[in-house]
């Protein structure tokens, strides 16, 4: 659980000499590790820790019925659940705002590249697979949605597809793998005063005057997110676009030398 000892002043002072607290540069991700198969009982699973932001993704496949608009295809339903345990900003109870968004921002990613395609989880007529994706907070030091997407991906990139035999779901024995179309990544950025980092760790983050969260996969640009008030001139968006695609090469090999 992160402890905030510093303040807006320091932190601001520190990145206009170029420089951050953990010694990285203003476009370095922090150490990342990912253990895939964490969750046994799940159908895909990965534990990513982000430095000391830790999150766990489970992915879960159920039966159930399709939305009226989409009776030909199956649902895909993200949450996110910031953990008490996971910071003293975190409290227990309904879905803050925060996690609302959290899910939200790694559903868009996920459905808006077709990553999974849902008409392939259409069983028969009024029967479909859910796919649910949740996503736990263990430890909060920053940067929840770039965590919480790449372990999402990983957990459905090696998730397992059960059987429906009869009315019973058959989550062992010789299963096939989920198909997914493709590996979806997020790169967040920061902008604190005038200067712009990847990957905010939990300091940062408390003094930042706008975030921009941008999903892509290996081809093209495939959600985006805004926050806060601050703003981005467009050179400067049209620069992160091209650092996003660089990253995110960078992330997806993450995901293929992960072991479980």
């Amino acid at each position: 659980m992160q402890i905030r000892t510093v303040t807006g002043d320091y932190i601001r002072d520190l990145l206009a000499s170029g420089a951050r607290e953990d010694g990285r540069d203003m476009l370095d991700y922090r150490r990342i590790t990912i253990k895939k198969g964490a969750v046994p009982n799940a159908e895909g699973s990965a534990d990513v820790n982000f430095g000391n932001t830790r999150v766990l993704v489970g992915v879960k496949l159920g039966v159930g019925e399709p939305m009226p608009d989409k009776p030909n295809e199956g649902n895909l339903i993200t949450s996110a659940e910031l953990l008490p345990l996971a910071s003293e900003s975190f409290e227990a109870g309904p879905p803050s705002p925060e996690a609302i968004e959290l899910g939200r921002v790694i559903d868009r990613g996920i459905r808006s590249s077709g990553m999974i395609d849902t008409k392939a989880l259409f069983i028969e007529e009024g029967k479909v697979w859910d796919l649910f994706i949740d996503v736990y907070i263990l430890n909060y030091d920053g940067n929840l949605f770039d965590a919480g997407t790449l372990a999402a991906s990983t957990a459905l990139s090696t998730a397992r597809m059960p059987k429906l035999e009869g009315e019973e779901v058959i989550r062992e024995g010789n299963l096939g793998k989920l198909k997914v179309n493709n590996i979806v990544t997020s790169c967040t950025f920061a902008k604190i005063a005038e200067n712009i980092v990847l990957d905010p760790d939990g300091n940062e983050e408390a003094f930042m005057d706008a975030r921009v969260t941008m999903a892509n996969d290996e081809k093209v640009i495939r959600a985006m997110q805004k926050g806060l008030s601050g703003s981005f001139a467009p050179k400067e968006l049209e620069n992160l676009l091209d650092i996003t695609f660089d990253k995110s090469k960078e992330l997806r090999k993450h995901i293929e030398s992960a072991k479980e």
